[in-house]
């Protein structure tokens, strides 16, 4: 076994801090370190492993596939992303199918072909309406694009063309619209932002908005598509039909893929304007017909959502027991806030020192904390009762121990 000292973590780029723990093996809700330490994952990832760590479908699917076929370029034909693309289309309101390898990537995509459409259909329009605090993405526009604070300094000048409203503040967004607006884009959850939720109202209102104006409604569906919020795409939860989605994280599973799909209206794109080397192959795109595959079994979305609420009430009782804030999402995607600001300390506590407890013996909990008050909970969508009920009772050791 390994000591963590003997890894040559110096050759990484030091683009975030990491505790010194390296991760070896892990299965559905549980992680195993380089020690032989094990995690109960209520992150996975950041929402993406939809079915927990390396289920059997994925190992199936890669090993199925690998041997036949890994990538023969994006110019040819592949029979995966042609099976996908059909699932996904039947299954939604779209059309078309552009595969990526990165929930930035398809948003990126969907803002160039939002574009081509404003040049086509309306006089040149670029502009794309945001939220603050939302979040798009870590390439250059997407970053501009997104309404997270500080990220419109940071790799200054920005991308221009995305005006911010208030989130669920229809009349902030009426007033942005003008004849340089061509969509709106947003997260019908802001993730990262805290998890928050669009009202159906709000929802409702947008897309009527965006009727009236003739205007695109993208909905980044990178953290609430593929199950996520009970749902197999985010936007069925509100009852609305966007113009353009882009999925990410859920849809791989834990590798990397991602989608921009767009209705026959909104699909523009002429031949080299949009690509990229390995988008659509057939490795990735196996595993993705896999993982929805699994997600689209009957019960199973019924069963998210039981989860959801149970996790949801479980995350409330404990508010009241220790006098916490409040608890929000949709499904399995769900926050609580802390009323202090003290989720680095429990996200610490919880990873590294619940072990002097008998039942957490060599064992650890891993949480969450997109804002200093506040956690997030992005379980596997097939988790168990008794594992949300392990997590609690790790999470209220963890806030106790601040005191």
């Amino acid at each position: 076994m390994m000591k963590f000292a003997d890894y040559p973590v110096q050759h990484l780029m030091d683009i975030t801090a990491r505790p010194e723990l390296v991760f070896v093996r892990g299965a559905g809700s549980w992680l195993w370190d380089h020690a032989g330490k094990r995690y109960l994952d209520f992150v996975q990832g950041w929402a993406v492993n939809a079915l927990g760590h390396s289920p059997r479908c994925i190992v199936e699917a890669l090993a199925a596939q690998a041997p036949r076929l890994i990538t023969p370029s994006p110019a040819f034909y592949n029979e995966p992303s042609l099976q996908l693309a059909a699932l996904l289309t039947q299954a939604s309101c779209f059309d078309r199918v552009f595969f990526t390898n990165s929930g930035a990537e398809a948003n990126e995509g969907a803002i160039k072909l939002a574009r081509k459409w404003g040049r086509m259909h309306r006089g040149g329009a670029h502009e794309i309406i945001t939220f603050t605090n939302s979040f798009h993405g870590r390439t250059l526009a997407t970053m501009s694009a997104s309404g997270k604070p500080g990220w419109d300094t940071m790799f200054a000048p920005q991308v221009a063309g995305f005006p911010k409203a208030g989130f669920n503040d229809l009349a902030s967004v009426a007033a942005l619209v003008s004849d340089r607006t061509v969509a709106v884009m947003l997260e019908p959850v802001q993730g990262e932002g805290g998890v928050n939720c669009a009202t159906h109202e709000f929802m409702q209102g947008l897309r009527d908005l965006c009727n009236r104006h003739g205007l695109l409604l993208i909905c980044d569906e990178v953290q609430t598509g593929i199950g996520r919020l009970g749902t197999l795409f985010g936007y069925q939860h509100f009852d609305i039909e966007p113009d353009i989605m882009t999925l990410g994280k859920g849809i791989g599973g834990g590798v990397p893929l991602a989608a921009l799909l767009a209705t026959a209206r909104a699909s523009v794109f002429e031949h080299g304007e949009q690509g990229g080397t390995y988008n659509g192959n057939p490795l990735m795109t196996a595993v993705g017909l896999a993982v929805v595959g699994e997600i689209m079994q009957p019960a199973f979305l019924a069963r998210v959502r039981e989860l959801g609420e149970y996790l949801g009430a479980a995350l409330s009782e404990l508010s009241q027991e220790l006098d916490l804030g409040l608890e929000r999402g949709i499904g399995l995607l769900r926050a609580l806030e802390l009323k202090r600001d003290i989720g680095s300390a429990v996200v610490t506590t919880a990873r590294d020192d619940l072990s002097v407890q008998p039942r957490w013996e060599n064992a650890g909990l891993l949480l969450n904390s997109p804002r200093p008050a506040l956690l997030r909970f992005m379980p596997a969508l097939n988790l168990t009762t008794e594992e949300i009920d392990l997590m609690i009772d790790g999470l209220r050791l963890a806030v106790r121990a601040q005191g």
